[in-house]
């Protein structure tokens, strides 16, 4: 069975509401001092497996729609104009919010400290993680950005390789892919913890291919599931959950505490629980249809926003602590996780009603214009062609 599938699911929007605010935890656990000690205080700590939520959903999103779309063949205009197309929109999406951001904070927070320009070149460029020193004070957490556009980079090239071979090919190919982060940590030179500022092996793009790769799956299986089946995996949803949960449980309980270096066996296990976390979640909502409280008002407007919120709960953060006068790593983590919440969410709800939607609307109009100005004069020269031909 293999039917087509649906452009939006909403279900999905309100899967990145909770994503960020899976984020927001992990960030408010470790600067309250929350994220050591007890067993759950660790679990709060690895709810930093909501990055390989978002990296699976934009695996799942940009496979299902692109897969099929890109040949080889270079000469090609038309095939030409869907790279650079694709490219444009996916530029569209993330940078004009994120450099909106970054100009603030580098700007205006003093969290950000006082950078070099190599420094903040870095962040504007989004290649930090390739830079030693390039991740800087209210703006560290844009490493996952810097990895995603890696990954929106290389996506046509990997929709090339294996894209419209068969379905088994397929699938076989994206385990391949997905074997890359369980060996990246092994690679001997990365295998002793980097020193203050150094490059971190452990957040470069291979280490992630995994994460990508639930998305792929799920992409592939869509379509494929029978409605009983789907009938199925809705009603064991809970159960998805709680195995979600179980895994918060296990990589909290394996491997070394807050941000201590993992040692490769622990880097690759944290690689594959943060893996089975990301496909209980996604696999339900992306292979099953409808959800009621994920397609709620309130969990599409949060999921709508949530790039803002991930782009600016950090800076926000930052504020927090001097606005209700407790230090960094003195506790108050409920109270400070509501805090962070009540700043964060006005802020992304104007960023994305004033910049970034605006700017995506506006880029997605220009690359329509330009496609319309290519195909006419692409017609034009067709026409002209024939005409001396035929004469």
């Amino acid at each position: 069975m293999d039917t087509k599938p649906t452009p939006f699911l909403p279900a999905l929007e309100g899967l990145r509401a909770i994503a960020c605010c899976g984020i927001i935890v992990t960030h408010v656990a470790f600067q309250t001092g929350a994220d050591t000690g007890s067993l759950i205080n660790r679990m709060l700590a690895r709810t930093d497996f909501f990055v390989p939520v978002f990296f699976a959903l934009s695996g799942f999103l940009l496979w299902r729609r692109h897969r099929a779309d890109f040949s080889w063949n270079l000469f090609d205009a038309s095939n030409r104009r869907t790279v650079l197309g694709y490219y444009v929109k996916r530029v569209g999406r993330i940078m004009p919010a994120y450099l909106v951001t970054v100009g603030v904070v580098l700007l205006l927070f003093p969290v950000a400290g006082n950078p070099e320009w190599w420094q903040m070149l870095s962040n504007v460029f989004l290649v930090q993680i390739y830079v030693e020193g390039g991740l800087l004070g209210g703006l560290t957490h844009l490493w996952s950005l810097s990895v995603e556009m890696a990954f929106y980079l290389v996506l046509p090239l990997i929709a090339v390789l294996f894209g419209r071979r068969s379905w088994g090919i397929r699938v076989l190919c994206i385990i391949g892919l997905a074997l890359i982060s369980y060996g990246w940590a092994f690679i001997p030179a990365f295998a002793s913890a980097p020193g203050p500022g150094a490059l971190n092996p452990h957040i470069m793009p291979p280490a992630f291919a995994a994460w990508f790769a639930v998305g792929f799956l799920s992409a592939e299986l869509e379509g494929r599931i029978t409605p009983r089946a789907q009938t199925l995996i809705a009603r064991c949803r809970p159960l998805f959950w709680a195995f979600a949960v179980a895994m918060l449980a296990v990589a909290a309980s394996d491997g070394p505490e807050g941000l201590t270096h993992a040692e490769p066996a622990e880097f690759a296990r944290r690689t594959l629980y943060g893996t089975l976390f990301a496909a209980a979640l996604i696999m339900p909502y992306a292979l099953s249809g409808r959800s009621r409280w994920l397609e709620s008002s309130w969990m599409q407007a949060l999921g709508r926003w949530s790039y803002s919120i991930f782009l600016w709960h950090m800076s926000m953060l930052s504020l927090v602590f001097p606005l209700l006068g407790i230090g960094l790593f003195q506790g108050y983590t409920a109270l400070v996780l509501v805090a962070t919440f009540v700043l964060t969410v006005p802020v992304a709800a104007l960023s994305y009603a004033v910049v970034e939607e605006p700017a995506r609307q506006w880029i997605n109009a220009w690359w329509r214009d330009q496609r319309r100005k290519w195909d006419t004069t692409t017609a034009s020269k067709d026409t002209a062609k024939a005409t001396v031909t035929s004469q």
